[in-house]
């Protein structure tokens, strides 16, 4: 069942991984993007104009939107929405004043005695300033300053007069002027601060990425609803300025009629104002048109933007369904992989324990070099690589510090005065002796304690290398693997035991005699204490007297010595058993 579900999955991921590449040959290319219209600067711009106000929200769109762009196309498409934009509101300005010319409101009791007032402020700033003239021609002396000094006065309480009147609902030309400065300045340091920044460069291509890849898709996505949202929005500013337009236009047609009919009743100066009604209201359709046709312009650069945007988000989704394919491929990749050790271990020679050790050790580098690779994909290369290739390093260092040190310890090992194979030696309190030195970890057949040493107890210990530099370790063997070895022999009651002892002591010093006297040599050259004759030790035993001979002998021939010392041993212990009985007879 194991199997079969494992199988199944791996045909899911395949059949996936194919329609992803399905999908992606499918969805727009970055070369269908659309026919880029390069627009001059003159090109008009606009928002529409109301009554007393001029509404700024194209602009301000325009404004918004101006910082979404993330290619050079969209970055042309919005300076052309900025520059028509622009442009439609300083038509709406000039709508506003034109309107405010034309339509003369009535006025409130208060407005009314505010607009006389302004009028006789007029009146006097105007005699003032011929006042100020004549004194500076004729007269310049202390009454000029005077008259200077008056004249700022009243041009202070004329200003503070028409805001007043603006304030009542009277002449709304301040008003919508103090709205015109305030929006020169806003534009003057707009244009200034984009002046400051630097140029985007544009990377060539999308994101290299698979989770940038899905940001930029749900932006994009973002993105293309907003600009139809501002497209729709100019299309209904270009119906009102519409609505206004056709209202003007057959009002303009009523008064003229009217006008013609009373051209005879009229004096020169209601004609002279007829006219200039009649001028002002031309300039108005000319303002109205130029909006509207401003509006529609950037309505249309807002769709051309919007279909830029949906192409390449078409693109992005291309992008990620490229980069989902690819990650398959790494998960189906790491299934076969893990497979085929599987097969290779099945059909190996190998031990059993060898074998599933290393199918381990390359199923988790199979995984980890696949984890990688996946993470590449959706998050890319680190940006800070030597900082994380820095604490990597230094975890690596801690997590590992006890392979470090047992490899370090491998050298240590093999200099001159380390261990070889075939020496004996006690590490951590073990002796035995060493058969195999590899890179991390020293092998040792385990020996019997100081009772009965040189005997094997046939178990293998293995240790860290480590122990070399942490720790302690004894070699008992010299530079020619010089070692103290021993044997026991009872000797019975009965026997004569001095002759019996000299004659062991006389073999063992005839077989062993050789090497006592290399060692000797060898030892002297380190301490003239060093000793290596053979030592005879004596105790009573239960059945009568215990003799331990130690002698010194190489230590690879120590059990070829002692079979031969026990040999010649037990022949002499015979041989002294048979001459009393042969004494007898």
């Amino acid at each position: 069942m194991g199997k079969k579900l494992k199988w199944i999955a791996l045909a899911g991921l395949v059949a996936l991984m194919i329609l992803c590449i399905v999908l992606s040959w499918g969805a727009p290319g970055a070369g269908q993007s659309l026919p880029f219209v390069h627009r001059n600067a003159g090109s008009s711009k606009a928002s529409p104009g109301q009554q007393a106000s001029v509404n700024l929200e194209p602009w301000q769109t325009a404004e918004a939107l101006a910082a979404l762009p993330a290619s050079p196309q969209e970055t042309e498409y919005a300076r052309q929405a900025q520059h028509l934009a622009d442009h439609e509101v300083d038509q709406a300005f000039g709508a506003a004043l034109r309107e405010a010319t034309l339509q003369k409101p009535s006025l409130r009791p208060e407005a009314a005695a505010l607009e006389k007032k302004v009028a006789g402020l007029q009146a006097i700033v105007t005699d003032d300033a011929v006042r100020v003239r004549e004194l500076t021609a004729h007269d310049p002396d202390d009454n000029l300053d005077i008259a200077k000094a008056q004249s700022a006065l009243d041009t202070d309480q004329l200003t503070e007069a028409r805001k007043d009147l603006a304030r009542a609902g009277g002449d709304q030309r301040d008003r919508i002027q103090e709205e015109l400065a305030t929006h020169e300045a806003a534009m003057h340091n707009y244009d200034a601060g984009v002046g400051q920044k630097p140029v985007t460069n544009y990377a060539g291509g999308a994101p290299a990425t698979a989770s940038a890849d899905i940001n930029a898709w749900f932006q994009q996505r973002t993105k293309h609803k907003l600009l139809k949202n501002a497209a729709l929005q100019s299309r209904k500013y270009a119906a009102a300025v519409e609505s206004q337009h056709e209202k003007l236009e057959h009002g303009a047609g009523a008064s003229e009629g009217e006008d013609r009919g009373n051209d005879k009743g009229n004096d020169k100066a209601s004609k002279l104002a007829g006219l200039r009604s009649g001028a002002t209201r031309s300039q108005l359709l000319g303002i109205y048109d130029d909006q509207i046709q401003t509006l529609k312009e950037l309505a249309d650069t807002y769709d051309k933007w919007a279909e830029q945007v949906l192409v390449d988000h078409h693109t992005t989704g291309r992008l990620i369904l490229w980069a989902l394919a690819l990650i398959l491929f790494i998960l189906i990749g790491l299934i076969f992989g893990t497979e085929l050790i599987t097969v290779f271990a099945n059909r190996s020679a190998m031990d059993r324990r060898n074998s599933e050790t290393l199918v381990t050790m390359l199923r988790m580098t199979i995984n980890t070099v696949g984890a990688v690779l996946i993470l590449l994909v959706i998050f890319g290369r680190p940006s800070q690589l030597p900082t994380i290739l820095g604490l990597a390093t230094a975890g690596l260092t801690v997590a590992l510090q006890d392979f470090i040190v047992a490899f370090i310890g491998w050298f240590v090992l093999m200099g001159r005065n380390g261990i070889r194979v075939g020496d004996w030696v006690e590490i951590n309190g073990v002796s035995g002796e060493i058969v195999n030195i590899s890179l991390f970890r020293t092998s040792m057949l385990e020996m019997g304690k100081a009772h009965n040493k040189g005997r094997p107890t046939g178990r293998r210990t293995a240790f860290s290398n480590s122990f070399a530099i942490r720790g302690q370790y004894f070699n008992y063997s010299t530079s020619s693997q010089w070692m103290w070895d021993e044997i026991r022999v009872s000797i019975p009651a009965g026997r004569d035991a001095s002759a019996t002892i000299e004659q062991v002591r006389e073999q063992v010093l005839k077989e062993t005699g050789n090497d006592a006297r290399e060692a000797g040599q060898e030892w002297k050259l380190v301490s003239r204490h060093f000793a290596a004759e053979p030592a005879v030790d004596i105790r009573p035993g239960s059945s009568g007297i215990d003799m331990v001979v130690r002698y010194v002998t190489r230590a690879g021939d120590r059990f070829e010595v002692r079979n031969r010392l026990y040999h010649q041993i037990l022949g002499l212990l015979h041989k002294a058993a048979d001459e009393p009985e042969a004494t007898r007879s």
